[in-house]
């Protein structure tokens, strides 16, 4: 039994060297230098009351204090006036008053508190605790950080020198020469000058840029951000960009998004939508795509939706002018001489463009086409690519299809090539006009004339004043106009000459019905707004070699006038 305890006696000894080993005792404050020393047992039990040129030391740390009050029992010291902490050759630290404990390595700063690292950051406040064992100050009650760069103030932060990286929370402002970002908790390095946006965060820059972000990163130095969480990025000139993700480079005025894309241009009534999108400030250039929808809203009653795989847009400058009365006293402010008459005005005008499966709805009108071309000085639009147009019950197509429009409403309509003009009467019979170009006129949103010009061609069913239909009217000639009232057919008028033949219509067979040109597409057509994402197989056009200009089957009731006739 004695052989056993003095083996475990020996055991439970060997056990706590080893713990003893294992556990690194803290290092003891040494007093370097001190003017004079005093105690006061009565006041200041177990202290040394130093004064004049104080300095302590622990491991690599130097404190210089006008007084300090000095525990060397407790590893402890209170120092003050003119406090100042060197570590290394980085951290210096600054205040009136300091209590440090040499067991923890922390070191309370009080009182007009500076901590500078680097030279190059600086920290202020009035109340700090520096822990030297993890590296990281604190303070709570208000303190600034400047750096190269920026100057940032909160109510309570945490700096870690060894790898400049703060954490601030409480009213938090960042000030830059160029912007101000506000939020309620910042991360921020002092190295890399990044900031981490981690709550809902406005970054102005005054009379030209805003950006709201509740999360993502701001590199305040090269103005480069990826910004999360559904940001925002808002111009002076009315321009705004919001998405899922953006990546926006201030300096360059360059934006990408990812996700859920919206780019309102508040100038023009103009709003982009899609999910995937750049733009480029510099040259107010701007594109949509995957799931690309423009709306916009010059008229507060009438609203346009264009759908297309791609949708771009950009702001061209040009010079207008002013007249001036001659009268006027208005003055050259450099020649001190009277202004011209003329005064030339620089400014922008929109243009957009869209690529493949374009479809647009207007209440007024719809179109369909594989690419568009929209010049909003002249407000023109141009339809490429088989356009097709609906406005009530006609359909105009053509080659190319241009859109004239005044005041936000549309004007009229300009069909180029194998033009066509289609009103559908009921399921059966539909009234037809063709030739090589064709101007369709809206006038309150409603089709009242239509001119062909060109090889014109045209079937019509008059009717009895019951309704019924008379038969199918055939006829070529040089130039046609259709006038409609209240939606229907009112007369025709055809110029130079003009062939025709009336057909019965129960001799009128399905080729007499028809044009060559002809083909109904209506199926095609958006009805809402919503429709524009639909993507439904296009109608086969006719062979356009096929169109025949003259009438080689005319009946024997055909007739020829040389003078202008109406029908």
């Amino acid at each position: 039994m004695r052989v056993l305890r003095g083996i475990l006696t020996t055991g439970y000894w060997l056990l706590a060297v080893a713990i003893m080993a294992q556990t690194k005792l803290p290092q003891m404050v040494y007093l370097e230098h001190s003017e004079t020393l005093s105690f006061d047992e009565e006041r200041l039990p177990d202290a040394q009351i130093l004064k004049g040129n104080v300095c302590f030391r622990h491991d690599s740390a130097l404190m210089y204090c006008d007084s300090a009050y000095f525990y060397d029992k407790q590893n402890t010291l209170h120092a003050f006036g003119h406090v100042h902490l060197i570590q290394g050759d980085s951290i210096e630290g600054f205040g009136d008053k300091l209590h440090y404990n040499g067991n923890t390595k922390i070191a309370k700063f009080r009182k007009h508190v500076k901590l500078i690292h680097n030279g190059t950051t600086t920290l202020r406040t009035d109340s700090m605790d520096y822990d030297r064992m993890q590296d990281v100050a604190y303070y709570f009650s208000g303190g600034t950080i400047e750096d190269t760069v920026n100057i940032l103030k909160s109510i309570r932060g945490r700096y870690t020198p060894s790898n400049n990286q703060a954490i601030f929370s409480g009213e938090v402002e960042l000030v830059h020469p160029k912007y101000t970002l506000t939020t309620d908790t910042l991360w921020y390095n002092t190295g890399t000058n990044q900031a981490d946006l981690m709550s809902p965060t406005t970054i102005v820059y005054e009379h030209e840029t805003t950006i709201l972000s509740s999360k993502g990163w701001y590199n305040t130095k090269t103005e480069h951000s990826m910004l999360l969480d559904r940001s925002q990025v808002i111009h002076a000139d009315g321009m705004t960009l919001t998405g899922d993700t953006i990546y926006y480079d201030k300096a360059l005025g360059y934006g990408k998004v990812l996700g859920n894309m919206q780019s309102v241009d508040s100038t023009n009534h103009l709003t982009l939508y899609g999910n995937k999108g750049e733009v480029w400030e510099s040259d107010d250039h701007g594109y949509v795509t995957d799931s690309a929808l423009l709306v916009e809203w010059s008229d507060s009653t009438m609203y346009t939706y264009m759908h297309a795989d791609s949708l771009f847009t950009d702001h061209i400058p040009y010079q207008t002018y002013r007249l001036i009365m001659k009268d006027s006293i208005l003055v050259d402010s450099v020649w001190q001489q009277p202004a011209p008459d003329t005064l030339w005005i620089d400014t922008t005008y929109l243009q957009v463009r869209a690529h493949y499966n374009v479809r647009i709805y207007r209440e007024d009108m719809q179109s369909v086409c594989d690419s568009m071309h929209y010049n909003g000085r002249d407000s023109i639009a141009t339809l490429c690519g088989d356009p097709v147009s609906w406005n009530d019950n006609n359909q105009v197509s053509a080659d190319t299809v241009i859109i004239y429009s005044k005041d936000g409403e549309v004007d009229y309509l300009h069909g180029i090539g194998n033009a066509i003009a289609i009103k559908q009467d009921n399921e059966q019979e539909f009234n037809q006009m063709a030739g090589k170009e064709m101007f369709a006129y809206v006038r309150d949103g409603d089709l009242y004339m239509v001119e062909v010009q060109g090889n014109a061609e045209t079937v019509f069913y008059p009717r009895e004043e019951d309704g019924a239909a008379m038969g199918v009217n055939r006829t070529q000639s040089s130039f046609v106009t259709l006038y409609l009232e209240n939606r229907q057919i009112h007369h025709i008028r055809f110029t130079s000459s003009t062939t025709g033949v009336m057909i019965p219509t129960n001799q009128a067979t399905e080729q007499d019905k028809y044009l060559v040109t002809f083909f109904w597409a209506d199926y095609e057509r958006p009805r809402k707004p919503g429709d524009v994402f639909l993507h439904p197989t296009r109608t086969q056009r006719p062979d356009a070699s096929a169109v025949s200009a003259s009438a080689d089957d005319e009946e024997e009731d055909e007739e020829e006038n040389e003078d202008d006739y109406e029908y």
